[in-house]
C-alpha cells in the first residue's frame, strides 16, 4: 500500500536520528506524559465516540473494558512514560568485552532493532506503552490499533508526535497507521524492506494469522490460557482470593485466570470457598463431574473445548485433579505458555512446580495479574512473549534491542 510504503520510508529516516538521540529520548517520554495528561479530555472524548461505537457494533463487556479510558487509565498510562524514561538507557550497554592475544578488543554492544511494526487490537492503552518502550530502545515504531479504537488512537498519537518533535526529534518516530483494514495488516506482514520485527499483540486469532502469515521476523506475543492448581495443602483463604483477583480484577486481559485445577484431597475444602468469592461478581464455571458433585447444579459441564479457551470473560473452567503430576500434565497440554499459579504450603511441590511447568511466568502463591511490565519494573511493556527465542515473558525496552560487535584493533591483520 502506497501510504504504508511511505510510512517505512519516514520511519527509517527517522530511526537513524532515534538511535544515537541519548537523553532525548526520555525528554520525549517525559513531554508525552505531560502531554496525555493535558490533553486527557480530548483523548477521553475520542474514546467515549469508540465506545459509543462499539456498544452499538454488539462488544461485549469484557472487551469495552479494555476499550476504555478514563482518568485513572490515562493518569497510569502518563506514569509509564515516565517510569520507561526513568530507567537505564540499554542502548549501548556492554554486554561483553574481550582482549584477544593479538591485542584486538572486541565488546558486544546493545544497539537499536531499527523499525518496529505492532498489530495490536482494541486496547487504546497499548498505543503509548508500545510507543515509549520503542522509543526508549531507540527504535521507531509503526502501530496499527484495532478499528475500535482509532479515534483514542489518533489523539494520543497526536500527543506522542508533539512530544517527539519538542524533544527535537522527528515526529515519525512515532507513526498510526489509519487504514484499520485487512489490508493494512496484510501489508504490514510483507513490509520486509522498512520493519526490522513485527510484534502482534492480541488475542489467540491474531497472533496466529500474523505468525503463519508475515514475511517480517515476528516476536510472538501470547495470548493467555493461564491456569492456577489449588494443591492439597493450599491455605483455603488464600487460594479463594488469589483466585478471585487473577479471575476478576480484570478478565478482558492476557493474565487473567481462565483454568482453576484442584486437588481431589481439598476440592470439598476449597471449592465451595472459591466458589463464594467467585458469586460476588457472577462468574460463571464450567467444570468437571466431580467439581459439579461438589458444587452442584450450577456449574455448567466443561467440555475439552472449555480446558483450551482463553475466555476474557466472567468464565472459569474447572477441574478437580488426583496429583501434581495430573495438573502439570493438564497445564502442559492446554497452556498457552503464559502464566501459571500454584498454590501450596509444600516447597517440594512449589519447586516440581517452578521447575516442570513450561511458561513464561510461574507463580507459587500469587495472582498470575503480576504478569506485567509494570509490575516487573520495566515500567511499560511491549507485550508478553511465549516464545523461546529472543525474548520471554514482560518484554521492555532492553527485550527491544539486539547486539553488535565493535571489534578495536592496531594495525591486525590475518
Amino acid at each position: 500500500m502506497t501510504d504504508l510504503t511511505e510510512l517505512g520510508k519516514k520511519a527509517k529516516q527517522a530511526s537513524r536520528a532515534l538511535a544515537s538521540a541519548g537523553p532525548k529520548k526520555d525528554a520525549a517520554l517525559l513531554a508525552a506524559a505531560d502531554g496525555l495528561e493535558r490533553e486527557a479530555a480530548k483523548i477521553l472524548a475520542a474514546n467515549r465516540e469508540d465506545l459509543e461505537a462499539a456498544r452499538a457494533a454488539g462488544m461485549t463487556d469484557a472487551l469495552l473494558d479494555r476499550l476504555a479510558l478514563n482518568e485513572a487509565r490515562i493518569k497510569g498510562m502518563a506514569d509509564g512514560l515516565r517510569s520507561v524514561a526513568n530507567q537505564t538507557d540499554p542502548v549501548g550497554e556492554v554486554v561483553s568485552g574481550i582482549t584477544r592475544p593479538n591485542g584486538l578488543r572486541i565488546e558486544k554492544v546493545r544497539v537499536p532493532l531499527g523499525v518496529i511494526g505492532i498489530i495490536y487490537e482494541a486496547r487504546p492503552n497499548v498505543t503509548a506503552d508500545a510507543a515509549a518502550i520503542c522509543i526508549k530502545a531507540g527504535s521507531a515504531v509503526i502501530l496499527r490499533g484495532g478499528k475500535e479504537a482509532l479515534r483514542t488512537n489518533t489523539a494520543t498519537e497526536a500527543v506522542l508526535r508533539s512530544a517527539m518533535e519538542q524533544a527535537g526529534l522527528p515526529a515519525d518516530c512515532v507513526q498510526l497507521v489509519h487504514d484499520t483494514s485487512h489490508d493494512s495488516a496484510k501489508a504490514m506482514m510483507e513490509m520486509t524492506e522498512y520493519l526490522d520485527v513485527l510484534i502482534p499483540r492480541g488475542g489467540k486469532n491474531l497472533i496466529r494469522t500474523v505468525t503463519e502469515n508475515a514475511r517480517v521476523p515476528v516476536i510472538e506475543t501470547g495470548w493467555g490460557n493461564c491456569h492456577i492448581y489449588v494443591d492439597e495443602s493450599a491455605d483455603t483463604e488464600m487460594a479463594a482470593e488469589i483466585v478471585f483477583n487473577a479471575k476478576t480484577s480484570r478478565p478482558s486481559v492476557c493474565n487473567a485466570a481462565e483454568s482453576l485445577l484442584v486437588h481431589s484431597a481439598a476440592a470439598e475444602r476449597v471449592l465451595p470457598a472459591i466458589k463464594k468469592r467467585l458469586d460476588e461478581k457472577n462468574v460463571e464455571l464450567r467444570g468437571c463431574e466431580r467439581t459439579r458433585a461438589i458444587l452442584g447444579s450450577s456449574v455448567v459441564p466443561a467440555t475439552e473445548e472449555d480446558y483450551a479457551t482463553e475466555y476474557l470473560d466472567y468464565i472459569l473452567s474447572v477441574k478437580v485433579v488426583d496429583s501434581l503430576d495430573e495438573a502439570i500434565a493438564h497445564i502442559a497440554k492446554y497452556s498457552s505458555g503464559h502464566s501459571e499459579c500454584i498454590v501450596t504450603e509444600s516447597y517440594e511441590n512449589a519447586r516440581r512446580f517452578t521447575q516442570e511447568v513450561d511458561s513464561a511466568a510461574v507463580y507459587v502463591n500469587a495472582s498470575t495479574r503480576f504478569t506485567d511490565g509494570g509490575e516487573f519494573g520495566l515500567g511499560a511493556e511491549i507485550g508478553i512473549s511465549t516464545q523461546k527465542l529472543h525474548a520471554r515473558g514482560p518484554m521492555g525496552a532492553r527485550e527491544l534491542t539486539t547486539t553488535k560487535f565493535i571489534v578495536t584493533g592496531s594495525g591486525q591483520v590475518r
